[in-house]
Parts: C-alpha cells; structure tokens; sequence
C-alpha cells in the first residue's frame, strides 16, 4: 500500500506540474478538497476508489495510470497475476486489482474488482465516449445503468456508456469478483 500511496503521490503532483495548477485550481477540477489533495501528495492518505475516480476525471486520465505505471511488455507478451496486484484502497472499500493498466496504444485499462458484502458505489460519469465491459466471475452483484439496479450473476456481461452515472453494489452475504474492463476513445494517460 504504500508503494501505491507513493506512486500516487508522485503522479497527482507530475499532473498538476503538467497543467500549470495550483492546489486551488486542482480542487475545483476535481472536486477533491485542498486538504485531501495536499494529503495524497505528502503520501498521507489511502483515498477511496471514489476520490481517486474524481482526480482521474478532474485531470481526464484513466484511473489505473494513479495507480501504477504501465508494466513492462517482454516479447509481445504481459503476464499479471490478479492475487499479487489485489489491494483495498481504503478501509470498507471493493478490493482493487489492476490487470492492465491503461495505455494509450491500446485505450483501455482492466481491473478485477471485488465488491465485498453490502458494498455500494455510485460513480459519476467519466469523460465522453467512455464504455464500460463488466463481466462477473463469481457471486452477485447489481448494477445501475440508465437508472435501474440490474441483478448479474456469474458468467452475465454487460457492456454500458460509463459516461452516464452509473453504480456497483452487493447485496449478497458474499463476495462478487468482476472484471471490469474501460476503454477511452483518445485519452491520455
């Protein structure tokens, strides 16, 4: 985790440095307070998966480019593995791993993400043109999309405008595991 808070650190200031904003600028982008901003760039805080989604859309970026830099690719040919990247951002929040990284050449990032019992997230809309694929391995889960709860259970897919709010819950007493795959027509990371 704190590598994560580190390089977390070092991406929100390179971002702002990139843009020319002051702290104030950036918290009226991103709509995450100075505070919490001045406390993710001193590596003091763990954000929420919410507060991360806002300085990703504040500063028109994929969520995975805060996470981690793009792995290394040996001969056409990426491996990860889903239990060695899996961490939960904040206390009480889905538990997060980041299969592929976003990377401009192929405009897309790839979490496994697991809700974990009585999770709700609603998440505002990102930039224009955003789609996103969920695909649930194991459990189940609901999901908003134009405004209605959708019950998906294990091997159910959906693919919806991520540029709309939309939201992720369990009500179940057991964990649900989803791939969530977000492509971004002509975004940078």
């Amino acid at each position: 985790m704190q590598d994560i808070n580190h390089y977390l650190s070092g991406r929100v200031k390179a971002l702002r440095a990139e843009q020319g904003w002051s702290l104030d600028k950036t918290a009226k982008q991103t709509g995450v307070s100075k505070a919490m901003l001045g406390q993710i760039e001193r590596g003091e805080s763990s954000p929420t998966v919410a507060t991360l989604w806002k300085i990703a859309t504040g500063f028109h970026v994929s969520l995975s480019s805060l996470l981690e830099p793009s792995p290394v690719e040996e001969q056409g040919c990426v491996v990860r593995s889903a239990h060695q990247l899996r961490h939960q951002p904040a206390e009480g929040e889905m538990l997060v791993a980041s299969l592929f990284p976003f990377e401009e050449h192929y405009g897309f990032e790839m979490f496994e993400l697991t809700l974990l019992p009585g999770y709700e997230r609603l998440s505002e809309s990102h930039d224009p043109g955003v789609t996103e694929h969920v695909v649930v391995l194991s459990g189940e889960m609901e999901l908003l999309v134009n405004d209605q709860w959708q019950v998906l259970g294990q091997g159910m897919a959906v693919r919806f405008a991520g540029d709309k709010p939309h939201g992720y819950r369990n009500r179940s007493q057991n964990p649900a595991v989803f791939h969530d795959l977000i492509y971004y027509p002509q975004t940078k990371a």
